[in-house]
């Protein structure tokens, strides 16, 4: 009865909408009588909503979103709190406000921003993106766990825990850093802002939009259910920055003191950041380990070097990103084949007054301006690259399961599934060494 009640009631809002966008047409249908007396129409004026009130509201809740993930999850160790926390991230953040600003799209804004003294940046979008960064410090990924709209979407549509091998998670764990530093380099370089631009659920939040970027979105959903969270695993750039700062956070998640290795948590983790005990391994020698460290710790400037070099061969492809190159090309194309009639971007740089010589010099100033971020960019990449490698190779000796910090999003999805827990609902986590 309820969910006919509730479809009725939106079934009657479509139609008042309806009626108004209606009654609306018909009294603009017809042109306003003028009147011979030379009388004049007052103007008419429109209410803009205070934005800043809006902007308002969406830091307070962010704020307090994080702060109850961050109780639920290191203080209470429940599951259930941070269910409704994404229920409502999902309905504020993604349904109501359009999933902007977020967090994940101001790193284009703050990279700008420290490049480009002259680009204003939003406190607003500066808070986005420093405070789930500050509570990653103090209690971990706790953004990440509801209150980002992107994974709290995922969550929800989450049913099942296909956990991929640890060696492929890793390698497709890189992903998210090439796209972090392309991003930072199409955003310092005044080209777009790629994040926004290829947004894969900012369709489903608006419920429209490009139809490839909307399949994309809805693809990703599709995998969401089957595995845990693919796009803030193997995509998002915010993501892995706030993997940095979760080593180090000062409270983080803990498996409970009383361990009996059943291997629950393990298997109900949806994003496999529980790793299980190596002590019934065959272990290698410790110099075995230490020569394999080494060599890859060798290699990592040659990585760093061979990114470096292959990025700034493709600045040059790169730079078409940028509107002046694009419109440049077709400038001399124009000069040497002049078409009748001339292409609407072509006509509208000679009818402002442009000149080739003065678009000529844009052009190589934005083309040195991508050498260099590209080279940049590139070593990068390569020692996102070096990392990795290292990070396989490391083998830690473990007695217990633990939680690998790095990729646990503070889900709490493990917590219902540990018989010790239920024996200690009121387990806090005290310090990183306890």
């Amino acid at each position: 009865m309820k969910r006919v009640y509730q479809h009725a009631s939106a079934c009657a809002g479509t139609v008042v909408l309806w009626l108004f966008a209606a009654a609306a047409e018909a009294q603009n249908r017809f042109p306003k009588p003028d009147f011979e007396s030379g009388y004049q129409y007052p103007a008419t004026h429109f209410r803009i909503p205070d934005e800043r009130w809006w902007t308002g509201v969406d830091l307070l809740l962010l704020t307090l979103l994080m702060s109850l993930v961050a109780w639920a999850v290191l203080r209470k160790r429940t599951r259930r709190p941070v269910f409704w926390v994404s229920v409502v991230s999902v309905a504020y953040f993604g349904f109501f406000r359009n999933g902007c600003v977020c967090s994940i799209g101001a790193i284009q804004n703050v990279s700008l921003a420290l490049v480009d003294t002259s680009y204003v940046l939003p406190p607003a979008i500066l808070l986005f993106f420093i405070l789930p960064v500050i509570f990653t410090l103090l209690f971990g990924r706790v953004f990440c766990g509801g209150v980002c709209p992107f994974g709290a979407l995922q969550d929800l549509v989450h049913i099942r825990s296909g956990q991929l091998p640890r060696a492929w998670a890793t390698v497709l764990g890189v992903i998210p850093w090439m796209y972090l530093f392309f991003s930072i380099l199409f955003a310092v370089t005044h080209s777009r802002f790629l994040l926004c631009r290829y947004d894969p659920f900012i369709g489903i939040f608006r419920l429209g939009g490009d139809i490839g970027i909307l399949t994309f979105g809805v693809l990703l959903l599709l995998a969401a259910v089957f595995t845990g969270r693919p796009f803030c695993r193997f995509l998002c750039p915010y993501g892995a920055l706030l993997s940095l700062f979760a080593r180090v956070s000062v409270w983080r998640m803990r498996i409970v003191p009383v361990c009996i290795n059943c291997d629950l948590c393990r298997q109900a983790c949806p994003v496999d950041a529980i790793r299980p005990p190596y002590e019934n391994r065959v272990r290698e020698s410790r110099m075995a380990g230490v020569k394999r460290i080494l060599t890859y710790v060798t290699v990592l400037p040659l990585l760093s070097l061979t990114g470096a070099l292959i990025l700034h061969l493709m600045s040059e492809t790169l730079s078409h990103a940028h509107k002046d190159i694009r419109l440049y090309d077709l400038v001399m194309r124009n000069e040497q084949q002049p078409q009748t009639p001339p292409l609407p971007e072509v006509e509208a740089f000679y009818g402002h007054g442009g000149t080739v010589s003065e678009l000529t010099g844009r052009t190589e100033k934005i083309r040195r301006e991508f050498d260099l971020a590209s080279t940049l960019a590139g070593a990068c990449m390569g020692l996102a690259v070096g990392l990795t490698l290292i990070s396989l190779s490391v083998k830690r000796t473990r007695k217990t399961y633990e939680i690998d910090d790095t990729a646990c999003v503070n889900c709490g999805k493990c917590f219902s599934y540990c018989p010790q827990n239920r024996r200690l609902p009121d387990l806090n986590t005290r310090t990183p060494d306890t």
